[in-house]
């Protein structure tokens, strides 16, 4: 139920609400001036304009009162039998009020003639012909005050539930993002793990990257997008370790347009990418093996490109995705719905290529940076 102290008109509605009687007094009052002329007894548009006037602005006053009762009792809920017994005697007092207030104004019109009669005289008409219509205007303001509140209501729920349903979009993304950072953490201390036993200055050099990859990935650990030129950064600490890991055997290429550096991007969206394209590609093989990372703006559209001349993968139905790569989907569907896409293909010639699709937009916070071609993740590679 609404409080009464809401309820209440406040300037701009009060001058809407003159508006809306003023219009409906022109109106009858021309239908006076006319009907009077057609019937041989006519008046002039001053006098029709001054009784329609002063009849509907007496409905007027009145319906103040009344859309606070309406608001204040609505015809619904578990007691609208004791609303609708008020109602009823409102709409009583709100006949007789406008008969008395209607004669007091009778009146006074009258003086303007000369013309003085007694109030008995002007409120008996009154009586005999506006009674009924003063009720059936009684509940027409209901009515219409029930269904503008409805419209009101229906809008706050509209409101509410676009404010759920971008924190709850704002939650998931969060989870998995929590889901995502756990993950790559344990696959990078299990590769300086590995390495532990063959190299244990080689594993030393990985923990301090490792530590320069985490400060970097925790500076935009609370943003879900971030300029694609510091999503670059932290790949490029990512790729410290791996190289590392494989020296020689690892080459990485970044083309990087400058019309894309400062595309937004989801946070942490290219390193589960090359991430796997390396476990699941250059890992497998003795060769050299080659990332190449493509960004290019396709009108409205972003397109992030990972390609390896890796062992490729297996058909779908024998490739189960890992959390990263499902991690991955799941956040591109929050932030973007049905305007986004993530292809993996087996490349002909040998390899993999995964390719991201997503609105272009440039993020508010641009990257100082400006784009280039890169052929080494790590210009002072680590011997």
């Amino acid at each position: 139920m609404n409080s009464p102290g809401r309820s209440l008109p406040n300037w701009p509605r009060l001058g809407l609400l003159l508006l809306g009687w003023t219009l409906i007094g022109l109106s009858f009052a021309s239908q006076f001036y006319i009907s009077s002329s057609q019937f041989g007894r006519p008046v002039s548009w001053t006098q029709a304009l001054s009784y329609s006037l002063a009849d509907w602005y007496v409905f007027a006053v009145l319906s103040v009162p009344t859309i606070w009762l309406a608001l204040r009792f609505p015809l619904e809920g578990r007691r609208w039998g004791r609303n609708m017994a008020v109602h009823l005697a409102a709409s009583g007092l709100f006949s007789l009020a406008y008969m008395i207030l209607r004669a007091w104004v009778g009146q006074w019109q009258a003086g303007w003639n000369d013309f003085s009669p007694a109030f008995v005289e002007v409120f008996r008409p009154l009586l005999v012909k506006t009674w009924h219509f003063n009720l059936l205007v009684y509940w027409v303001i209901v009515c219409v005050s029930h269904a503008f509140d409805y419209y009101r209501k229906y809008q706050e729920r509209l409101m509410r539930t676009s404010e759920l349903e971008a924190r709850l979009a704002q939650a998931r993304l969060h989870a998995l993002q929590m889901q995502l950072n756990p993950h790559f953490l344990f696959n990078t201390l299990h590769a300086v793990s590995s390495l532990m036993h063959q190299d244990v200055e080689a594993a030393d050099r990985m923990i301090t990257r490792l530590s320069d990859l985490l400060r970097v990935a925790l500076e935009g650990s609370g943003e879900h997008e971030v300029p694609l030129q510091r999503e670059i950064t932290v790949l490029r600490r990512y790729l410290d370790i791996e190289q590392i890991r494989f020296g020689d055997r690892l080459q990485v290429d970044f083309d990087l347009p400058p019309d894309t550096v400062d595309a937004a991007v989801p946070n942490l969206v290219l390193q589960p990418i090359v991430e796997n394209a390396i476990r699941h590609g250059i890992e497998k093989q003795t060769r050299p093996g080659r990332i190449e990372l493509h960004a290019a703006r396709d009108r409205e559209m972003l397109i992030l490109t990972v390609r390896d001349n890796g062992a490729g993968f297996a058909p779908a139905p024998a490739r189960p995705e890992g959390v990263g790569l499902s991690n991955t989907r799941a956040r591109l569907v929050q932030l973007y719905g049905s305007a986004q896409s993530l292809d993996l293909r087996k490349l002909p010639e040998g390899g993999s290529e995964a390719t991201i699709r997503l609105p272009f937009h440039l993020h508010p916070q641009p990257s100082a940076k400006p784009g280039s071609k890169i052929t080494n993740p790590n210009p002072n590679p680590v011997p």
